[in-house]
Order: structure tokens, then C-alpha cells, then sequence
């Protein structure tokens, strides 16, 4: 594959890359760039937004060439006070999230998952961690909060400023050209942009991928944190689709999902269409009665949004194809996660866990 074709592969998955000219130079000089991610182990589910899309996108990532680097941040959740704290169900959940990410359909040929935990171990990283710390400002750090899934208003323990700080020097340990994360991370990768030279290391490629919204409305603001109230949350379960739910739980959901006729902005039915189904799937299915138009085959987004805008496909007939799609897609986890001894007793053991915000 040509570096413009593995470029536009990458560029599927960025939403906001910085900059186009940096990443098409890395792809020229540097045969495996290294890129990665990093996910807390901070609840008891994982939604489609961090299962499926994040497996579309890995994909995509290592189709184009890239060595993918999955940072199981297990330090991070413990210093964001997720599951009371408690270290041990932390990375017992962090296992839960890799055999999601192994049974969902992410490509791990390339893949290598990472414990944060195992690198803490190294003084090296502390140097690197405390380095970013005194090249920084506490209102700077305070402001990348969005981060840990808070507005700046709610960062208040100690442990929650070392954590951005924390999260900026993974980048330099892991030896990351590229950060792939989602745009609420985007506040600490520019940060790393900005100090990596002048403490002896580089400027990460920052690509940032599209965060799913959740299925409730929310009213329009101009709220700097609104990435976080439009985002698929798991502290708005109703409104979050999980790996593990079921098909009742996933219809129930759909049913009653924010999705006005004939809006496509903000609409979150169509944009798992967008993002998810037609990633997966080659064409959508409209079922409908003769008297609304009988059934129909829509073979890309474009058309899909078109027709819908025109009022030419009814919300009702939307959500029903949605529905049935998305489950196909979390099928597969569901059952393996029901049939198999080991993995069932993981799933059993953290829905015991307390969640703690």
C-alpha cells in the first residue's frame, strides 16, 4: 500500500489530525510507526462506542501500517478514584476490556496491550512524569480535566492533576509517534505537542477519532465541556449501548432514542449508521409494510441521510434497522461471554464491583 493510500485509510479514522503534513512525512521516513491508545478500567461495562468503534479503528490503523500500542491505564483510573480505588478490581476489569476488544472483531496481529502498571515500576517514567509536571501549569493541567470524563470544576483530589500529567509522559515512554484517541483527549496531546521538544523528545502526530454520542437529546449550549454531555457515557446507562446487553436491553434502548424526522444533526440512530453499521456492513435494510414504501436497500451513508432528511424513511423504520444490526454486532461477545466457563465468571464477578464516579 502507497503512503497516500495508507493516509487516507487513517484519515477514515481522524477526525482532527495534527498536522496532515507530519503524519504523511512519518508514513514516507518510518516503515511501522507506532501509534496508541489508552483506555481506564473504570466501570463495570464497556459501550459500543469503546468495543466496536474502537475495533473499526484500530483496524483501519494497523491496515495502514501502524504498530498499535493498547494502554490499559490501570494506575490512571486508581488516581481518578474509579471503583472506590481499589487497584485490584481495576485490573480485573482491565482484563474484562482486552477479551472484549479479542472477541468483537479487533484485528490483534499488530496489537499489543500494555499495563500501566508494569511500566510505573520504571524510575525513568516518574522522571518523565515529573518533567511534564514542571514544564506545566496548574491551571493548564486542571484545564485538560475533560480527559478523566470531568469538567474542570470537578477535578479536585490531588491524584486527578497527576494524572494528565501522567497520561502525557505515556506517550513519550511507549515511544509513540501517533495519538489515537478520541477528541475529549485532545487537550492533553496537544500539551505533549507543545513541551515534548524542549524536554528532549518530539511532537506526537495527533489523531483524534470521532466520539459516539449517546442516545438521550441534548439541549444545544455553548458549553465548553459539552463533548462530555453529547458523549456515550456508562454513568447514563439507559442512554449507552453495552457489549453485554441484551437483545431486549438493546431494542428497549433504540426505542426510545432521541431521533427527530428528517434531523440528522446530533442524531445518534444515524450515527451508529455512519460510524458502526456501515463500517461492518456493505448495505442497511429498511423493512417496511407496501403502504410506507415497502422494504428498501440503502447501500451508503450518503443516501441514508439523504432519504432520511427528505423524510423519505421514518424513524420508527430507522431504529428497528438499527436495532437489528447493532445486535448482530454484539452478539458474538454476548454469546462468548455466556458460553464460555472462564470468561462468564469475569462477567459475574465485576457486575459485584461498585461503580464510583
Amino acid at each position: 500500500m502507497d503512503v497516500e493510500s495508507r493516509l487516507d485509510l487513517i484519515k477514515q479514522v481522524g477526525e482532527e489530525i495534527i498536522t496532515e503534513e507530519e503524519l504523511r512525512h512519518l508514513l514516507k521516513t518510518k516503515e511501522r510507526p507506532i501509534a496508541y491508545d489508552g483506555f481506564e478500567p473504570s466501570g463495570t461495562d464497556i459501550h459500543i462506542a469503546q468495543g466496536i468503534l474502537r475495533a473499526i479503528n484500530v483496524n483501519k490503523m494497523t491496515k495502514a501500517g501502524i504498530n498499535f500500542k493498547m494502554l490499559v491505564a490501570d494506575w490512571h483510573a486508581w488516581a481518578n478514584n474509579k471503583l472506590s480505588g481499589d487497584l485490584g478490581k481495576i485490573q480485573t476489569v482491565g482484563h474484562y476490556l482486552i477479551e472484549v476488544w479479542r472477541n468483537c472483531g479487533m484485528d490483534l496481529k499488530n496489537v499489543e496491550f500494555i499495563w500501566v502498571s508494569d511500566y510505573v515500576k520504571d524510575p525513568e517514567y516518574w522522571k518523565k512524569v515529573m518533567n511534564v509536571a514542571r514544564n506545566s501549569t496548574v491551571k493548564r493541567i486542571i484545564r485538560t480535566g475533560q480527559i478523566m470524563g470531568r469538567k474542570e470544576a470537578e477535578v479536585q483530589q490531588a491524584s486527578q492533576i497527576l494524572y494528565p500529567c501522567m497520561q502525557c509522559a505515556d506517550i513519550f515512554q511507549l515511544k509513540a509517534d501517533i495519538t489515537q484517541l478520541g477528541m475529549d483527549q485532545r487537550k492533553v496531546n496537544v500539551l505533549a505537542r507543545e513541551i515534548g521538544p524542549s524536554l528532549g523528545f518530539w511532537k506526537p502526530i495527533v489523531i483524534s477519532h470521532h466520539m459516539l454520542i449517546g442516545l438521550g437529546e441534548i439541549p444545544k449550549t455553548k458549553d465548553a465541556d459539552r463533548i462530555l454531555e453529547l458523549k456515550m457515557s456508562k454513568s447514563k446507562p439507559d442512554t449507552a449501548i453495552f457489549m453485554n446487553d441484551s437483545e431486549e436491553d438493546i431494542k428497549r434502548k433504540i426505542s426510545k432514542a432521541y431521533c427527530p424526522a428528517k434531523v440528522i444533526d446530533e442524531n445518534p440512530i444515524l450515527e451508529y449508521s455512519k460510524y458502526l453499521i456501515f463500517e461492518k456492513f456493505n448495505t442497511i435494510e429498511i423493512k417496511r409494510p407496501e403502504k410506507f414504501g415497502g422494504d428498501a436497500v440503502i447501500e451508503n451513508y450518503h443516501e441514508l441521510e439523504k432519504l432520511y432528511k427528505e423524510g423519505k424513511i421514518h424513524p420508527a423504520d430507522l431504529k428497528n434497522s438499527v436495532f437489528y444490526y447493532l445486535n448482530e454486532m454484539i452478539k458474538p461477545v454476548r454469546e462468548k461471554f455466556s458460553k464460555d466457563v472462564k470468561l462468564k465468571k469475569l462477567l459475574e464477578t465485576i457486575k459485584r464491583f461498585e461503580v464510583t464516579r
